[in-house]
């Protein structure tokens, strides 16, 4: 993501011992705002709050997360045959997977704070 530099802002928004809360921009620096951030890839931009919450605190299911943890048992007692390593591969890819979207979805979260 491309850093924007914003001109100097129209006003601030500021609370009542002068704290400063918000800013009040011209509308093309908010139009180029929004434009970027609609454009940033990484972003999950049509969940909730709770959604990107509820993905940012997910786990691979207990099933899943037990079948792993013998499979790398078995890997490491060099016990493991080739379909097992197949699978292994498939579950690592998994947890991958879901680790790029608990990311995705906390990038999310901190960018709509």
């Amino acid at each position: 993501m491309a850093i924007q530099t914003i001109s100097t802002p129209k006003q601030y928004i500021v609370t009542e011992d002068g704290k400063r809360t918000g800013v009040v921009l011209d509308w093309e620096t908010y139009e180029q705002l929004q434009a970027e951030q609609l454009n940033d890839p990484d972003l999950l931009p049509n969940l909730s709050e709770s959604e990107l919450k509820l993905l940012a605190e997910g786990m691979l299911a207990a099933p899943y997360q037990s079948r792993l943890n013998e499979l790398l048992k078995r890997n490491q007692a060099g016990k493991i045959s080739k379909s097992e390593l197949e699978e292994l591969d498939d579950l690592l890819a998994r947890v991958d997977q879901m680790n790029i979207l608990k990311a995705r979805a906390l990038y999310t979260l901190q960018q709509q704070s």
